[in-house]
């Protein structure tokens, strides 16, 4: 299991706190939650078949890059003002 991923970004007078971790080989699943002003607004939860198409699902370094990419592409659609 991978730490996680959090960043905080505030858009037109809202706070998005945005965090991302990894569930692990025993629930393999990569989870982004978006949080608005404290109450969660998103749950994208991937699975590792999904997400780790660059490495084997036992690879930390594939799964850590699976981490960034989903953490970033939300924090993207966030700052782009595109729906989530």
């Amino acid at each position: 299991m991978q730490k996680g991923y959090n960043s905080d970004v505030e858009i037109s007078g809202a706070s998005y706190h945005v965090q991302t971790e990894d569930w692990g080989l025993k629930n393999p699943f990569i989870v982004t939650q978006v949080f608005k002003n404290g109450a969660v607004i998103k749950n994208i939860k991937t699975p590792y078949q999904q997400a780790l198409s660059r490495g084997p699902v036992s690879d930390e370094r594939a799964i850590r890059l699976a981490m960034k990419d989903q953490h970033q592409k939300i924090l993207d659609h966030l700052l782009s003002g595109q729906s989530l």
